[in-house]
Parts: C-alpha cells; sequence; structure tokens
C-alpha cells in the first residue's frame, strides 16, 4: 500500500478538478439566469423548461453520453461544422468533456438556485422595482446576496458531481491520459486490469474528498442560518 502511495499518478485527479472547475463556473453562468427566471415566471411553459433541465437526473447516464457523442461526432452537423470552421474535434478531448458535464451537471446548479429564488420574499424584490431597479440589477444587488446558502449548495455540489462523473465523460472522452482520463475513469481502468490496491487508494480520496465537500455545505448553511437565526 506504501509503495503504491509513492507510485500514485495525480494526473486523473487534477484532470478531474479542472474539468469541475471550468463546468462549475460555465454552469454558474448558464443557470443563474435560468433559475431567476423560472422563479419568476408563471408561463404555462414552465414545467416543460423545469422537465428539460431535470432530465440528467434521471437519465441513464449511457443514454446522455449517447446522444452528446452522437451531436458532436463528425457525422453531425454540430460536430462536422466546428471541425470543418475552426479544426475543433468534439469528442474523445477535454473539450468534449467540459460539453458532455455542463449537460451532465445542469440541475444541480438550475435547482438549488431556483429554490433559493423562489424563497426570497416577494417584498424584497418588489421593493427594488419600486425603487427604480432594473430586474438585472436586483438579481444581482438583492437576490443573490440573500441566497447564499443555496448558492454554496449549488457550485460546491455541482463541483462535486462533475468531480464523480464516470458514464457520460468515458463515452465521451475515451480515456486518454493527460487529456480525458480523469479520476473515475482510472478507477474504473484499475478494477478491470485487478490492481485494487490502487483502486483502493483513488476510490479513498475520491470518498475523503467527497465527504470534505458536503461538510463544507452542510457547516456553511448552518452558520447561515443561526446567523439570520441571530438577526431575526
Amino acid at each position: 500500500m506504501f509503495e503504491a502511495l509513492l507510485h500514485l499518478e495525480f494526473t486523473p485527479f487534477l484532470l478531474s478538478f479542472k474539468l469541475a472547475s471550468i463546468t462549475t463556473a460555465i454552469l454558474f453562468s448558464i443557470s443563474l439566469f435560468i433559475a431567476w427566471n423560472l422563479s419568476q415566471t408563471q408561463s404555462r411553459y414552465k414545467p416543460i423548461i423545469e422537465a428539460i433541465t431535470a432530465l440528467p437526473i434521471v437519465l441513464p447516464p449511457s443514454v446522455l453520453g449517447f446522444y452528446i457523442l452522437f451531436a458532436l461526432s463528425h457525422n453531425s452537423p454540430i460536430g462536422a461544422f466546428f471541425y470543418d470552421y475552426f479544426g475543433i474535434k468534439m469528442v474523445f478531448n477535454f473539450t468534449g468533456l467540459v460539453i458532455a458535464s455542463c449537460f451532465y451537471s445542469l440541475p444541480f446548479m438550475v435547482q438549488p438556485l431556483q429554490s433559493g429564488f423562489e424563497a426570497l420574499p416577494k417584498n424584497m424584490l418588489e421593493a427594488s422595482y419600486i425603487a427604480g431597479k432594473s430586474k438585472l440589477t436586483t438579481l444581482f444587488m438583492v437576490a443573490l446576496p440573500n441566497i447564499k446558502p443555496s448558492l454554496m449548495t449549488a457550485i460546491v455540489i455541482t463541483f462535486a458531481h462533475t468531480v464523480g462523473e464516470f458514464g457520460v465523460v468515458l463515452m465521451v472522452g475515451g480515456s486518454i491520459p493527460g487529456q480525458t482520463k480523469v479520476a473515475s475513469v482510472a478507477i474504473y481502468e484499475m478494477v478491470e486490469i485487478m490492481d485494487y490496491t490502487s483502486a483502493h487508494i483513488y476510490s479513498g480520496i475520491m470518498v475523503l474528498l467527497s465527504f470534505l465537500v458536503l461538510l463544507c455545505v452542510y457547516v456553511f448553511n448552518r452558520k447561515q442560518a443561526h446567523r439570520i437565526g441571530g438577526i431575526a
């Protein structure tokens, strides 16, 4: 075990964290407006949009990965366009992993943000509008600072979920060392070749990181609840 630790390859972990960081940043910038609009609208189409954004939760990763792979391959209009005009290969590289991860982790960013926005007192938002603030200003200056627990949950859970992805990233990115071989894929390959010692070490690290991530969320939310309770 000790010898395996000395020869531990950290590249898959670094790739996982890089992928999770980029995915979380992209999803936050997109999901913020999706969640805000969903929380404020009463449109008849709201359930349809909510169902679409939540679809990756119930879809098997293999199904989602297959359709993303099909949509981004050279045989598809999207994949062919990017390859012919920009020279960008959309599958079996890091770019494909980011795109796949954004689809797969979308609901984990949207739903906590939407719940946070919907829990805000209506008079708080109405007061901002009465004061002449635009919807965009109200979002960033009033709503967002008052949903810190939801914001923290969305960011951390999205990051953790992306780090733990397996099925989708394997189908879209494969297992290219230094490019697409993330930690979860590395563990799968270790099990395949029956290198259980290394698999135990990698899995143990992932378990520890997942626990620490969740602990941070719960501690932060608990402190926020105590602070709000003290103010009240």
